[in-house]
């Protein structure tokens, strides 16, 4: 069995900077795809593609693009690989108080300080909110430093006043919070990642983390909002939401790939969970990317 950790990246601006930016494209993709986590605030800009998204106990599949706003010290995988087919991703990460420790909590930066707070469980947004923004995020390849942290603060104040996102984990998600959990979770997380196309049972997963199974019940349900089956079978509908996008595999080998061993189950399931079946889910999303 597994016991890997999230790996603790170490992220330092170039010298003379406060905050870091990066962009990759299809020449330089971003290889950093471990699940791991940083103290630094981290936005981030997916032009095209799709794949998936786990940020903390949250897990999803996106498309056409992404724009992810993630609190520092929450654990999450990287957004793309070579499979996503993304034009390119941009990524700027900052300490929360980069600029100072009460810069925020001046009267005209008030947006921005409710984004820091709705940000603690990670933000995914949408609409017209992801094209504009998408799109400013962009232009930050072609301007100064000075200019880069100006238009970034313009950024986190739209963002601040979007109604179009979505909380990727529920109120109360004690993972950041509880730091000396997070050894703990992670190995859980990691394990599921790993193994989530066999049966994992109760007992195997309390008795990796070295607990009975009530406690593990209690103990997961506490810090992620959600029974241990419930993250498990999320994680496969997802797998299973990229499988149909991407691979051209019938949905029989789409519900055997993603660890559902009885298809009726795996049909309700997942029209439970996207609100569609699987023929209909596929069938939606080739219309979209047509």
């Amino acid at each position: 069995m597994s016991n890997q950790k999230p790996i603790f990246e170490a992220i330092a601006p170039d010298f003379g900077h406060s905050f870091t930016y990066q962009k990759f494209d299809e020449a330089t993709n971003n290889k950093n795809n471990t699940w791991h986590y940083h103290p630094e605030i981290e936005l981030v800009y997916v032009n095209g593609g799709s794949g998936k998204r786990q940020i903390g106990s949250h897990i999803s599949y996106y498309t056409d693009g992404d724009l992810i706003l993630i609190d520092g010290n929450l654990p999450h995988c990287g957004l793309t690989d070579v499979l996503t087919k993304n034009k390119s991703e941009t990524v700027v990460q900052m300490l929360p108080d980069f600029l100072g420790a009460n810069f925020f909590n001046l009267p005209e930066l008030r947006n921005i300080k409710s984004l820091l707070e709705t940000c603690k469980g990670g933000i995914a947004f949408h609409g017209n909110t992801k094209l504009k923004i998408g799109d400013k995020i962009e232009v930050l390849e072609y301007q100064t430093d000075f200019q880069r942290l100006i238009s970034i603060l313009n950024i986190f104040n739209e963002l601040g006043k979007s109604k179009e996102y979505t909380l990727l984990n529920a109120e109360g998600f004690s993972m950041k919070t509880e730091v000396k959990d997070n050894d703990r979770i992670n190995v859980i997380f990691n394990y599921v990642k790993t193994n989530f196309r066999e049966e994992i049972t109760l007992d195997s997963i309390a008795s990796l983390v070295n607990m009975t199974v009530p406690s593990f019940c209690r103990y997961f349900k506490k810090i992620t909002n959600k029974t241990f089956i419930q993250f498990t079978n999320e994680y496969r509908l997802v797998h299973a939401s990229k499988l149909l996008a991407e691979q051209k595999m019938s949905i029989t080998e789409v519900c055997f790939e993603c660890g559902f061993n009885n298809f009726s189950h795996f049909n309700k399931s997942f029209k439970k969970f996207t609100g569609q079946n699987p023929s209909e889910y596929r069938n939606e999303l080739k219309t979209i990317v047509a």
